[in-house]
């Protein structure tokens, strides 16, 4: 290679690096602006790799303060957690602490999440609703009064246009008694995991971290909550209700999945 071209390629990367330092410091400072806070819930777009990078950079800025008392998934069911595991376990000691599902939940795109908690003393706590307990939680009606009534109807709505309006009406109430037991089963977690002084960061889907609607409404009143929303572009919004913050990120390739589930209907 030329001499020239050397020079150019070594400039590039400077201007790489400088980027990635900029975004990291970026990032450190929304994160500082979130704080103090007991409880940060950071919602996530599944299908968003990016999404996934920025819990990583929570989890390593918040270890990084001495901040972080517990990393909380969606991903895993509530029971299993890797305290038990020292900072340099294998990712399959991980994997295998949390049970994980790998069908439901990549772990190219979660491990690193997982493993920068791990590598950094801190305890992985899986929060989800166990498959189990699903079929009692549809046929549970006092979960209807966990929701004040215009928030529960809601609930329903986002039920039926989250199955693209597949579901026979009939089942939308027990779907949504499981979408509001698994919002419980999370704050639940999240409050025993709370510690003086220190932050628990919630990982989960958008839908359930919205305040009204989801993990808050189940949470202690006496837990200062910080509610982060990232949202894959291409629309920028600044404010988006339930949310205390809103972090845009790059669009992701647009698909259809009401296409793909209708296809499997039938």
């Amino acid at each position: 290679m030329k001499r020239g071209a050397t020079a150019a390629c070594v400039m590039a990367l400077a201007g790489l690096l400088q980027a990635c330092a900029t975004s990291h410091t970026e990032v450190a400072r929304r994160i500082a602006a979130l704080l103090p806070a007991d409880v940060i819930l950071l919602g996530e777009q599944h299908d968003a790799p990016d999404h996934q990078k920025l819990e990583r950079d929570f989890v390593l800025e918040l270890a990084r303060r001495q901040q972080l008392a517990a990393l909380v998934m969606e991903m895993a069911e509530q029971g299993h957690s890797t305290a038990g595991l020292a900072r340099n376990a294998s990712e399959a000691d991980a994997q295998s602490a949390l049970h994980w599902d790998e069908a439901g939940w990549p772990w190219k795109d979660y491990g690193p999440v997982v493993m920068a908690a791990v590598q950094g003393g801190v305890p992985v706590l899986g929060a989800n609703l166990p498959r189990a307990a699903m079929p009692a939680a549809m046929a549970n009606e006092t979960l209807d009064g966990r929701l004040a009534a215009g928030s529960l109807e809601q609930q329903r709505d986002n039920i039926r246009t989250g199955h693209c309006m597949l579901l026979p009406e009939s089942r939308i109430a027990p779907m949504t008694r499981v979408q509001i037991a698994r919002d419980a089963a999370l704050a639940d977690t999240v409050a025993s995991a709370s510690q003086p002084g220190k932050t628990v960061l919630l990982v989960a889907g958008g839908g359930h971290v919205l305040r009204g609607l989801g993990v808050p409404t189940h949470l202690p009143p006496r837990l200062r909550l910080q509610v982060v929303l990232a949202v894959a572009g291409p629309h920028y919004a600044t404010k988006i209700p339930g949310a205390d913050a809103v972090w845009m990120t790059p669009p992701v390739p647009p698909k259809d999945p009401c296409a793909e589930l209708k296809q499997r209907v039938k």
